[in-house]
């Protein structure tokens, strides 16, 4: 496969966008950043004339493939009703109500466009009802990209402090950083730091991904999701669940129903509605009411949008029926196992582990991955040179290590992918 027209339009796109992109999450990816003509099922097509099994999968949200029926044609019966209102619609009562019967701590939700608007209107109100104004936030775990909430990512081994007392590192230049002064940093999977901080009583909200997804995919220890819900009620602390990744696929009630813990507050997106543009935020209704009757303050002109309201409702409908879930994990299962074994079979140690519909590979893995830090030990420039020639099989997979996959990806194309990881392990 050649990519050199993809090469060409970036160059060329780099006039009038900085980069050829429009997320900084997509520049230098290699062998190039792609450009696509269109997708089906769980292949892309790009401007080279290559198909590409798909597992970035739009970095997670097309759960059911690309162009799946259902939703397409939901999406054009809206369309002819119109396309924005600046007014209420009957089908985003629906969806809501589909929301708050699949996802256990959802009594009431409040839609918008993006993880990253979710996760400030999920601060605000923790703040509002505690009086509080300290948000805890983990090593490692992502909430989107603005200035209060951008802290202690992906930190460098030499600014990243003591592991008892992290410290909060910006991510970003030109980062205001007065805006974090009330967010602080500890590490994930250790329930006693987070109980002692709480203690102190000055805590709004504690916010974390459930099971760590942005950084490797790192299950909570035994104990700790139920810890933390402990630690945070008594002291009347607001638990936030970012399942912005995995909402709606590690199950369909999320990690919360998976893991049988709720938070009192859950931010989604992605899977939601299958690549159109649709976050939430979910949880008890005296907390969502206070956008109504304390004064706090949410808003956006493109919320509950109605085109992506009918995305939501034919893509959670798809994601209730008990065969797009069991696709999901019969094939995503084999994928993992046989990663797993085509890496082994070339001599190559990697760690391949987490959900059939989202997993990480990491090579050079030694020791147990708990947190973070544990999770450096992977051999990053050596996976990348892995997810590069992968492309040259007809595979795309992330540099980051994340393997999305979707109710689309049969079994011949899962066999397809592990012959294509097969010939790459051998070469590498």
């Amino acid at each position: 496969m050649k990519f050199d027209r993809s090469r060409k339009m970036i160059e060329d796109a780099s006039q009038v966008l900085p980069g050829g992109v429009n997320s900084n999450f997509r520049i230098g990816m290699k062998p190039t950043p792609l450009v696509f003509e269109r997708g089906e099922g769980p292949y892309l097509f790009d401007v080279d004339g290559n198909r590409l099994i798909d597992y970035y999968l739009g970095m997670g949200p097309m759960i059911l493939g690309h162009n799946p029926s259902a939703v397409i044609e939901a999406v054009r019966a809206q369309l002819d009703n119109g396309i924005l209102f600046a007014g209420q619609s009957e089908i985003e009562r629906e969806a809501a109500e589909l929301v708050c019967e699949m996802v256990p701590s959802a009594e009431k939700v409040r839609f918008s466009c993006a993880g990253s608007e979710v996760v400030q209107a999920a601060w605000r109100l923790a703040r509002a009802h505690t009086g509080r104004s300290t948000i805890l936030k983990f090593e490692g775990h992502y909430h989107g990209w603005l200035d209060s909430v951008l802290w202690s990512v992906a930190p460098p081994v030499d600014a990243y402090g003591p592991l008892e007392l992290p410290t909060p590192v910006p991510a970003s230049a030109g980062q205001d950083l007065v805006a974090g002064q009330h967010t602080e940093v500890l590490p994930w999977n250790d329930l006693e730091h987070v109980k002692q901080r709480l203690e102190r009583g000055d805590v709004a909200g504690v916010i974390m991904e459930p099971v760590m997804c942005n950084t490797s995919t790192i299950f909570p220890a035994d104990g700790y999701l139920e810890g933390v819900r402990e630690a945070c009620t008594a002291t009347d602390t607001i638990l936030i669940f970012d399942e912005v990744i995995t909402g709606f696929r590690v199950s369909p009630g999320g990690a919360q129903e998976l893991y049988g813990v709720t938070p009192d507050l859950t931010t989604m997106g992605k899977a939601i509605a299958n690549g159109f543009p649709l976050s939430c935020l979910a949880g008890r209704s005296d907390l969502l009411d206070l956008f109504v009757m304390g004064g706090v303050m949410h808003g956006g002109t493109y919320n509950a949008q109605p085109a992506t309201m009918a995305a939501l409702i034919a893509t959670l409908s798809e994601l209730r029926k008990a065969e797009t879930f069991e696709a999901i994990e019969t094939q995503g299962s084999r994928l993992r196992d046989g990663i797993s074994a085509a890496l082994g079979d070339a001599g190559i140690q990697a760690r391949v582990e987490g959900f059939p519909g989202i997993f990480h590979v990491g090579m050079g893995i030694v020791d147990p991955v708990t947190d973070y830090r544990t999770s450096l030990q992977a051999d990053r420039e050596r996976y990348i040179r892995f997810t590069e020639a992968l492309h040259y099989q007809g595979v795309r997979a992330l540099e980051r290590g994340a393997w999305f996959v979707s109710s689309m990806h049969t079994s011949d194309v899962v066999d397809q992918t592990i012959e294509a990881v097969t010939a790459v392990a051998r070469e590498i």
